[in-house]
């Protein structure tokens, strides 16, 4: 989340006023993340978050997941469901971008992530994948393995001015994930973006899930290796491996995982690794003036990428 667009007092409450929600008693912008404008907005029915869709998300695909999460949201996913308008519409205008009001989810991102937060997010994944299975609309990854070259060449060579020789170790990672990437492996609904801060925890337990944004149809297991580089990793990039046992056994308990998912997982988290390193890149090198969030630092995703290149076997994860 964060916030890219102002919205002035006289807009904000004729936005309101076509919601059945009371007056706007205040409205404040959400720093974090990184791709739309949000902001915590309090009227006199409560607590809800405005959302606009900034330029990188495709209005195309806000039915896709305004509807995911409706349909999550029935089956018992802690996640934020959609308001309606007096007009039955969900997605309306505002500031001329395309908008909409969301539910307020109880609970706070984990500041110290224990082993405990990575075994309910792992229950959570996999809960949120058999959820999906009977989804009726589908949505292609559109940062899937065959956008990871196209990323690096528009990043150019200022890619070599954030660490030297970055190019040339991506080109040759790029060469052996495109030879070496699975096929027909377990695909459905995936978050694709499971990163702590979108993850809301309350008394130690897992509260709530935002921020469906990146959310398509993918392999499974690459859902769960983006959540073990998100989760599993200390900031001095050492690999957690308490981390890792929780978050992959609590999610097999509840999702089998077959057998070429998990031989799978090493190649599936080099490939979430070369992924969020590209996406960090390309934020970091076309950071937009004026905006209030931060982008990411891409080079720790270096030592996480070094480290599944290492592994020969997904025992290594901690799996029991």
């Amino acid at each position: 989340m964060a916030v890219y667009t102002e919205v002035t007092d006289d807009a904000l409450e004729a936005f309101v006023a076509e919601y059945d929600i009371g007056r706007v008693l205040s409205c404040k912008g959400i720093a974090e993340g990184v791709e739309n404008s949000n902001y915590l907005l309090q009227t006199e029915k409560g607590h809800h978050i405005l959302t606009l869709y900034e330029k990188r998300v495709n209005p195309g695909d806000l039915p896709y997941f305004l509807g995911l999460l409706e349909h999550l949201a029935t089956n018992a996913i802690p996640c934020p469901t959609v308001l309606h308008g007096r007009d039955g519409s969900a997605l309306r205008k505002l500031c001329n971008r395309p908008a909409a009001v969301f539910s307020f989810l109880e609970g706070m991102s984990p500041r110290r992530i224990q082993p405990n937060h990575c075994g309910e997010l792992g229950n959570a994944l996999a809960l949120l994948h058999i959820a999906g299975a009977d989804f009726g609309m589908s949505r292609e990854n559109s940062l899937s393995l065959n956008n990871w070259r196209p990323l690096l060449v528009s990043c150019g060579q200022q890619i070599d001015k954030v660490k030297h020789g970055l190019i040339n170790l991506l080109t040759t990672e790029l060469d052996f994930l495109e030879n070496s990437w699975p096929k027909d492996l377990p695909a459905g609904i995936c978050h694709a973006d499971l990163f702590p801060d979108n993850v809301f925890f309350l008394c130690g337990k897992l509260s709530g899930l935002i921020d469906f944004y990146f959310a398509c149809n993918d392999f499974l297991a690459y859902d769960l290796a983006i959540c073990l580089n998100a989760w599993c990793f200390e900031r001095d990039g050492s690999f957690n491996v308490s981390k890792a046992r929780q978050l992959l056994n609590s999610y097999r308990k509840t999702r089998n995982l077959e057998e070429v998912e998990l031989l799978a997982l090493p190649i599936l988290a080099r490939g979430s690794a070369v992924r969020f390193l590209l996406t960090r890149l390309y934020d970091w090198i076309n950071h937009p003036a004026g905006a209030m969030v931060q982008p990411k630092n891409p080079l720790e995703y270096i030592e996480i990428l070094s480290f599944h290149q290492k592994v020969s076997d997904p025992g290594e994860y901690g799996l029991l």
